[in-house]
C-alpha cells in the first residue's frame, strides 16, 4: 500500500510518497525552488493566492509520480499538512473571494486584543486557552468589518489545509484541531465557541462540516484526480497544521513529549493532557492530532520569530560561506562566546515577550577580544537561550520535557546549536530523519486504518543521533544564560 503526504507551506509545497509496508520513501518533490510570493498590499499584511498552492501541489504530485513510476491506483490514502492560522473565503460555487490572509499577517491584532478584553481575559483563557489575538477568527472579523461586500458573499471560511481538501474532494470541511488553531474552539464546553461567534456576530453556517483529524475526510473527485494524475476515490485520511503535524512526524503524541523546529522561525511544541494556559498568553494551546476525550491531548506551542532568519542574516551579511563552514568557525571559540550576547528577536513582535518587538541586539562586544567567530557562536547560543526562555514559560502549563525531538534539518544541522539547546535546557535532543510531508503520509496510513496504532506507524522512524547534556557544559551555559536573560529583561523592562 502506498501513502501520499503533502506539506503546504507559505514558501513551498512538498510531497512525499511512502511505501506503507516498509515506511521507506519512494520519491519526494518540492516546488518552487525559490520561495512562493507573499503579497503585502499594506504594511503588516501578508497574502497569497490559494490557486498558487494548488498549482504547485499539482506539479509536485506529477513530479513524484514520474520519479516513482507507480500505478496511481496503488496510492490508497492522502495526508495534508498545511501552514497554520490562515483564512480562505469561498462562495457557494466554491470560488475564492479574495487572496488568503496568511499566518504572518498582523492586520487583525487590534481586533483580537479588543475581543480579548471585551469577552474578558479570564473567561477567554479559561474557555479558549488563548487570546483571540491575530488568529483566524480575528482575521475573519477584519474582513467582516473592512470588506463587508466580500463577507456578505462568503459561504464558508476555510483554513489553508481545508482549501486543499476542498480542491481534492469538492467538499468544504474542517477539523477540531483546525478550529482550535483559529481560536474558534471552546475547550471547556468541547464545542465551537459561542463566546467567539456571539462576540463577532458570525453565523454558525459559515463553519465547514467537521471531519476527523485522523480518519475518512472525503474522497478524491474525478476532476481533482485528473489534474493530479491520481486515482478517483482515493481517501483523504488526515489533515493538520504544520506544527501539530511536525510533532506527529516525530512520534510526539503523549503528555510530556516535545518536538522542536528551528527554521526561519523556531517552534517548541509540547503535548499535555491538562487544560492549562499561560496567564499572559505567551504560548498557545491547541487540540493535538490524537485528541480523543477522555484521553485529552493538547498541543502547547511556543513560537520564536527570530531563529534561523538570524543565522541566515549572519551568513549573508558577514560570511558568504556555507553553513557548515559557519558552524565550524563558530565552534572555534568557547561556549559562552567570551561574554558576547545576542538577542535574536529581529523578526517582528514576539509573543513570548508579550508582543514586544525589541529587535535583535548585541551586548558585551569587546574589540580586543571578539572576532567574527564569536558573533557566529553568540547568535546560535542566543537562539538556544530563547528556546530555554520559552520552555520556562511552557513548564508552567505542565510541559516538562524528558527529551526534545527534532528533524535533522535547518538549525539542528549545526552540532553547536544542538549542543547549546541540550545543555541550556538540560534536556537530551534526539534528531530524526523525517519531515512534514513524510509524516503526513504516515498519518494517512494511520487515519485510513492501514496502521492499527502509532507503534506500527513509526516502526521505520530513524533516529540519527542523540545529544546528551554534559555536566561541565551545563554549568557554562547556565552562567551564560543567566547573563543573557538579565540583559533581555532589562531591554524589555521586566
Amino acid at each position: 500500500m502506498l501513502l501520499l503526504g503533502y506539506d503546504v507551506g507559505s514558501s513551498s509545497v512538498k510531497a512525499t510518497l511512502v511505501n506503507g509496508e516498509t515506511g521507506s520513501v519512494l520519491s519526494s518533490s518540492s516546488f518552487p525552488e525559490q520561495e512562493m510570493t507573499i503579497d503585502a498590499p499594506s504594511p503588516g499584511w501578508a497574502e497569497q493566492d490559494p490557486a498558487m498552492w494548488w498549482n504547485n501541489l499539482v506539479r509536485v504530485t506529477r513530479n513524484i509520480l514520474e520519479k516513482a513510476q507507480v500505478p496511481p491506483e496503488d496510492i490508497k490514502a492522502i495526508g495534508i499538512s498545511y501552514q497554520m492560522h490562515g483564512l480562505v473565503l469561498i462562495d457557494r460555487d466554491r470560488k475564492v473571494l479574495r487572496p488568503a490572509i496568511i499566518w504572518c499577517d498582523s492586520r487583525a491584532v487590534d481586533i483580537g486584543e479588543k475581543a480579548f478584553q471585551s469577552i474578558g481575559p479570564e473567561k477567554s483563557l479559561d474557555h479558549l486557552l488563548n487570546s483571540p489575538g491575530n488568529f483566524t477568527a480575528a482575521k475573519l472579523a477584519w474582513v467582516k468589518e473592512n470588506e463587508p461586500e466580500i463577507f456578505e458573499k462568503t459561504w464558508k471560511f476555510l483554513l489553508p489545509g481545508d482549501y486543499i481538501a476542498l480542491k481534492m474532494t469538492g467538499e468544504a470541511t474542517t477539523t477540531i484541531t483546525g478550529l482550535s488553531e483559529g481560536i474558534f474552539w471552546d475547550f471547556k464546553e468541547n464545542d465551537v465557541s459561542s463566546l467567539v461567534t456571539d462576540y463577532f456576530g458570525f453565523d454558525p453556517n459559515l463553519f465547514p462540516v467537521i471531519v476527523p483529524v485522523l480518519g475518512a475526510q472525503g474522497k478524491l473527485s474525478k476532476e481533482a484526480a485528473r489534474e493530479l494524475g491520481l486515482s478517483a476515490g482515493t481517501m483523504i485520511a488526515y489533515r493538520a497544521g504544520d506544527q501539530p503535524n511536525n510533532a506527529f512526524s516525530l512520534n510526539v503524541l503523549n503528555p510530556g513529549e516535545v518536538a522542536a523546529t528551528a527554521g526561519t522561525s523556531g517552534v517548541v511544541y509540547g503535548v499535555s493532557n491538562q487544560r492549562k494556559y499561560d496567564p499572559l498568553s505567551r504560548v498557545n494551546t491547541f487540540i493535538h492530532v490524537n485528541h480523543q476525550p477522555p484521553d485529552n491531548r493538547y498541543g502547547v506551542l511556543l513560537c520564536i520569530n527570530g531563529t534561523g532568519i538570524l543565522n541566515a542574516w549572519m551568513k549573508k551579511q558577514f560570511t558568504g560561506v556555507s553553513y557548515p563552514e559557519m558552524n565550524k568557525e563558530a565552534a572555534s571559540v568557547p561556549a559562552g562566546a567570551d561574554g558576547l550576547m545576542v538577542l535574536p528577536f529581529g523578526n517582528g513582535a514576539e509573543r513570548i515577550l508579550n508582543n514586544r518587538n525589541p529587535g535583535a541586539l548585541i551586548s558585551g562586544l569587546q574589540f580586543n577580544i571578539h572576532r567574527r567567530a564569536h558573533m557566529l557562536r553568540a547568535a546560535q547560543e542566543g537562539i538556544a537561550f530563547a528556546f530555554r526562555y520559552g520552555l520556562e514559560i511552557m513548564r508552567k502549563t505542565g510541559i516538562i520535557p524528558g527529551v526534545i525531538r527534532a528533524g535533522h534539518a535547518n538549525m539542528f544541522l549545526s552540532p553547536l546549536f544542538a549542543e547549546a539547546v541540550a545543555n541550556s535546557t538540560h534536556t537530551p535532543i534526539e534528531l530524526y530523519d523525517t519531515d512534514g510531508s513524510q509524516g503526513a503520509a504516515l498519518a494517512a496510513g494511520l487515519g485510513s486504518g492501514f496502521y492499527h496504532n502509532p507503534a506500527e506507524c513509526f516502526r521505520s522512524l530513524k533516529k540519527i543521533r542523540t545529544i546528551e547534556p554534559e555536566t561541565m557544559l551545563e554549568s557554562v551555559y547556565d552562567e551564560a544564560y543567566g547573563k543573557w536573560r538579565g540583559y533581555l529583561e532589562k531591554v524589555v523592562g521586566q
